[in-house]
């Protein structure tokens, strides 16, 4: 089964919401851009019914390069996770 893309999510959404395909687009992006401030703002970004963004610290640890075998020290990073939230959990599962 393929996955939805862009413009099929688009489609979608203007049609079930009888809204036109700009403004869901423009929704859409708004929201992207939100979330993207808050998380770096704030740590966190809840989409209510859905799941959230999450900012995690990541600590140093080692690893092994692949190609090689040689063993490699990874940097401690900062990272964003997807918690789905349990309504979105019940719903799929």
């Amino acid at each position: 089964m393929a996955k939805m893309t862009k413009s099929q999510l688009l489609n979608a959404l203007a049609e079930s919401t009888e809204l036109s395909k700009k403004d869901v687009t423009t929704v859409l992006d708004g929201l992207a851009e939100l979330a993207y401030k808050e998380v770096k703002k704030n740590g966190e970004f809840l989409v209510p019914g859905f799941g959230k963004l999450v900012k995690a610290h990541r600590k140093a640890r080692m690893g092994r390069n692949p190609a090689t075998g040689e063993e490699i020290k990874i940097p401690a990073k900062t990272v964003v996770k997807f918690r789905l939230a349990k309504a979105a959990k019940d719903a799929v599962l």
